[in-house]
């Protein structure tokens, strides 16, 4: 049998040869999430005859194209792209040889505000994992949206079998994949590293308190997002009430979901989103059942004592959704929701941390640690209590693109760093041309590789880097120079100390 001819536990597949590596795109994990199985658990894929033909990549979720997409190539780039359909459950593999070597493995679970996004964006190919580290690498769909998080639990009854975390069971039905079948593509089912950034990261940080995701893997690196953010059962079960008002239904015909059309249902997701709070109408359900607490309530109980982490963040986050909304302007009303009475004092800290003392780029770095920071650090702070393995690192990274450099080391710089794919099309967009950017990929992609191998995201050519601790908390800080900083932006990071809590609290 020809090495690119692989027998999984459903058929045999064939891939296809890339250089010095082998790929098969659009496996599926699961049957098509369609029909009578909308809003339900993914069930295993059906099994078929014959060699299934694994060349080209599978569809992506369904999704309508929002302002993060147009900054990154807009109708041209999503030209490129596969279709959207609801059969979109397929996983993608690159491997340098189908047999019986046990590589370690890196899952990558897609960002995009659980609205957007897909396993097949040019700079999430494998190749250099692959071929100059020795990793079998995978990446996958899941469902997004409303297909991949309005709840019907509530309003049809447990017996009706509907899940509110259709996106989350996905990708764990991925992994579940992965567990039986990578051996036969070179892979070590027992070496497996979730990666994912934004909100591939927050399913990480989610499912760090799944039950149903324990064992499932060894090692986690999460990018720029943590299990924050999530919604709680009530409210998931309004912005179902909700789309049932809209359709013109009662909960009395929930069946007729199965057959909305996909258009309608597209289009009423952005306007879902504006009612309920954006990514919260279509975040990770705290449910009961398939995420019984709290991410951090789980973590603290010990769900994930043993899976080691690399976690961090951008310094400069927030950057971009303050270019996708006009520019960087101070929101007082919701600095006041954030600190209250000590708003003010709280905006006039971050901005005598800068040394350009400039408020509205200390609104960025203020809605930066909100969104993305302070729940990395203390993700990290409840693994560190359980004795877990915990690396942070901080991407400082200033990109000249966007209107002479208003990115900055914004949301999703780092990506094309860590895959090594900087000579993509979306990547020069994000990062321009500097002359040191192939150095920093070179030292970040070798780091996440030392990490997935290990566990330890150690190498020779950085600087001495020790795990995260509550005292010393020591971060990686990755620049045109990688340095160590101990407790960076450590002045700010106290602001914090009961403000989250609290919200964490409003999610239980």
């Amino acid at each position: 049998m020809s090495d690119l001819i692989v027998e999984t536990r459903y058929g045999k597949v064939q891939g296809s040869k890339q250089g010095s590596i082998s790929v098969w795109k659009s496996i599926p994990f699961a049957q098509p999430p369609t029909g009578q199985r909308r809003f339900r658990a993914p069930q295993p894929p059906e099994p078929w005859t014959g060699v299934r033909e694994a060349t080209a990549f599978g569809p992506r979720a369904p999704q309508e194209p929002g302002a993060m997409e147009n900054i990154a190539g807009g109708a041209d780039r999503a030209a490129e792209l596969p279709p959207i359909s609801e059969d979109c459950l397929y996983l993608n593999i690159w491997s340098p040889g189908a047999d019986q070597e046990k590589r370690p493995v890196m899952v990558w679970i897609h960002g995009g505000a659980f609205t957007f996004g897909s396993a097949s964006e040019p700079w999430y190919d494998g190749t250099s994992f692959a071929a100059n580290h020795n990793i079998v690498v995978v990446t996958l769909n899941y469902r997004l949206g409303i297909l991949g998080f309005v709840s019907l639990n509530d309003l049809a009854g447990e017996d009706a079998a509907y899940t509110g975390n259709c996106g989350l069971l996905d990708q764990i039905a991925a992994l579940e994949w992965v567990r039986e079948n990578i051996a036969a593509f070179g892979g070590d089912p027992d070496q497996v590293t979730v990666m994912g950034e934004s909100a591939g990261a927050i399913s990480i940080g989610t499912l760090l308190g799944m039950p149903a995701a324990h064992g499932l893997f060894q090692r986690a690196i999460l990018q720029s997002g943590a299990g924050s953010d999530l919604t709680t059962r009530p409210r998931a079960t309004q912005v179902a009430q909700a789309l049932l008002a809209k359709l013109g239904l009662q909960t009395t015909q929930l069946s007729a979901l199965a057959d909305a059309p996909l258009e309608a249902l597209l289009k009423l997701q952005p306007e879902l989103g504006r009612e309920f709070g954006g990514m919260l109408a279509y975040s990770p359900i705290i449910d009961g059942t398939t995420l019984p607490q709290h991410p951090s309530a789980m973590i603290a109980q010990g769900s994930a004592a043993n899976v080691a982490i690399l976690a961090g963040t951008n310094r400069d986050e927030w950057r971009l959704f303050a270019l996708m909304s006009g520019g960087p302007k101070v929101d007082a009303e919701q600095l006041k929701q954030i600190f209250g009475e000590a708003a003010k004092a709280a905006l006039a800290m971050y901005t005598q941390a800068r040394a350009d003392t400039s408020p509205e780029l200390a609104w960025i770095d203020l809605m930066g640690d909100l969104v993305f920071r302070m729940p990395v650090i203390r993700l990290a702070e409840g693994q560190v209590r359980q004795g877990a393995s915990v690396w942070m690192y901080r991407f400082d990274w200033e990109s000249p693109a966007f209107f002479g450099g208003a990115l900055g080391a914004a949301h999703v710089v780092e990506i094309p760093f860590v895959w090594n794919r900087l000579d993509t099309e979306i990547a020069r967009r994000f990062t321009g041309d500097s002359p040191t950017r192939q150095l920093l990929a070179d030292l970040m992609h070798a780091s996440w590789a030392a990490f997935i191998r290990s566990g330890n995201p150690a190498i020779a050519s950085l600087p001495t880097w020790l795990p995260y601790d509550l005292e010393r908390r020591a971060t990686m800080i990755f620049s045109d120079v990688a340095h160590v900083v101990d407790d960076p932006q450590g002045q700010v990071r106290a602001l914090w100390k009961h403000v989250l809590p609290e919200r964490d609290a409003n999610e239980q």
